[in-house]
């Protein structure tokens, strides 16, 4: 119904109120996605009366008590109720009774959407997607990519207020999230949350303390954190004794909290090179580099001065090992070029876009765009798919879109919201 309103899916035929006056739909109004009435400044001539206000959609006309409106103050101002089937009258809170449009649902339109909420295929409006014109798809997808930015900077803004406005520890907290490569992402979040960094800032200098302090606060260091099938081995590992006898030190020093529950990292289908050992050496390694904090951020401005950043590798013992007493063949610890990319897209546009935002500097907003402009697309089974379709995915900023356009749109069935749907619609229709 809020489809057929908005785009004006009428009858041929002259439209009128259940009252028998004629009604002339000149302005839609502005879909509401928030409490209050479901399309706001419409502009409707009834009769011979222009009224400009809100406009109210439901199925039934019944749902207007069903959903307490009746009793609602908000929803006094609406100027017409739309409905599929008029099956009662409807009072305003102040006793008014709102004039009443019945509008069908076109036979075609329910149809093909059935269909299109039906096929199992993904994404489901692929038969028209290598039809749409250049200018469609690139608005579109500018408009996810913004409706992204703005919601990952939220996500940033939510850190910072979480710690009182500090700058450096949200953004060491979104880096970290990110450092999980998305299994361990929440458990790397809530490690950083209970790191104690004030205490790591006085061992800065100290590259072993720190990755004591690292793996100890994240419960790595704990006899229930090694595998069984590697406790014997990890029993004589000597670099292991160090590290907890460093942290024992550390923990009564600081009189720091229990470390978090092993059994929050994730292990299952992970490569070695992404265990969570490697990824907080890794940004131990950082940490006392002190070359990946916000200040180094801000101040680099392209896509290689990021990268120099977060070149990070590991300490000696881990070049040869993924868990403690297991050794590995693999020797390159150090953090890929995909890997970093992945990092400035996840980690430092959103950042830079939310402090933009906050600082009102919409220079740094727009680097985050560039940014993700010059970084190349990410390799998933997402983007395959859209490929697949004949949509061009050539950088991370259309790869973004399309992340948004399927968790926000694609997977939650709102193929009525979403340009591309709107467009297999009125295909299929014509």
């Amino acid at each position: 119904m809020h489809y057929v309103w908005r785009h004006r899916l009428f009858p041929l035929e002259q439209l009128h109120t259940t009252s028998g006056e004629t009604v002339e739909v000149i302005d839609p109004g502005l879909s509401n996605a928030d409490a209050g009435p479901d399309f706001f400044n419409a502009k409707v001539r009834i009769g011979d009366t222009v009224w400009v206000g809100n406009v109210e959609i439901h199925l039934r006309s019944s749902d207007w008590v069903r959903h307490g409106h009746h009793t609602d103050a908000a929803y006094d101002s609406i100027i017409l109720h739309v409905a599929e089937t008029v099956d009662a009258d409807i009072v305003t809170s102040d006793g008014k009774l709102p004039p009443q449009l019945q509008l069908p649902i076109p036979d075609s339109l329910r149809a093909d959407y059935a269909t299109l909420c039906r096929t199992e295929d993904y994404p489901r409006c692929w038969p028209v997607i290598s039809k749409l014109s250049r200018l469609t798809t690139h608005s579109w997808l500018s408009a996810l990519l913004a409706e992204r930015l703005l919601a990952r900077a939220a996500m940033v803004t939510e850190r910072l207020r979480q710690t009182s406005g500090d700058w450096e520890r949200a953004f060491f907290i979104t880096l970290a999230r990110n450092f999980g490569f998305g299994i361990n992402g929440e458990a790397f979040e809530y490690w950083a949350r209970h790191l104690p960094l004030p205490a790591a800032a006085k061992h800065r200098d100290d590259a072993f303390q720190l990755e004591a302090l690292f793996l100890g606060t994240a419960g790595l260091l704990a006899e229930e954190a090694i595998p069984p099938s590697a406790r014997e081995a990890a029993a004589g590992d000597a670099y292991l004794r160090r590290l907890r006898s460093e942290w024992s030190f550390l923990a009564h020093k600081f009189q720091l909290a229990e470390h978090m529950e092993p059994q929050r990292w994730r292990y299952l289908r992970l490569r070695p090179q992404n265990f969570p050992h490697l990824r907080i050496v890794q940004l131990a390694q950082l940490y006392a580099r002190r070359s990946a904090g916000l200040h180094q951020v801000l101040e680099a401005r392209d896509r290689e001065a990021l990268h120099a950043c977060f070149a990070s590798g590991v300490s000696p013992y881990w070049q040869d090992h993924y868990l403690f007493g297991l050794t590995s063949e693999h020797k390159d610890k150090t953090l890929s070029t995909a890997s970093r990319d992945l990092i400035i897209i996840n980690t430092v546009v959103p950042t830079l876009y939310a402090y933009g935002q906050e600082h009102h500097d919409e220079a740094l907003q727009e680097r985050a765009v560039e940014l993700l402009e010059s970084l190349k697309a990410e390799r998933n089974f997402i983007m395959r798919q859209w490929q697949q379709c004949g949509l061009a995915v050539a950088t991370a900023a259309d790869s973004q879109a399309l992340i948004q356009l399927k968790r926000e749109y694609c997977d939650r069935l709102d193929c009525l919201r979403c340009r591309f749907g709107y467009e297999y619609l009125k295909g299929i229709r014509g």
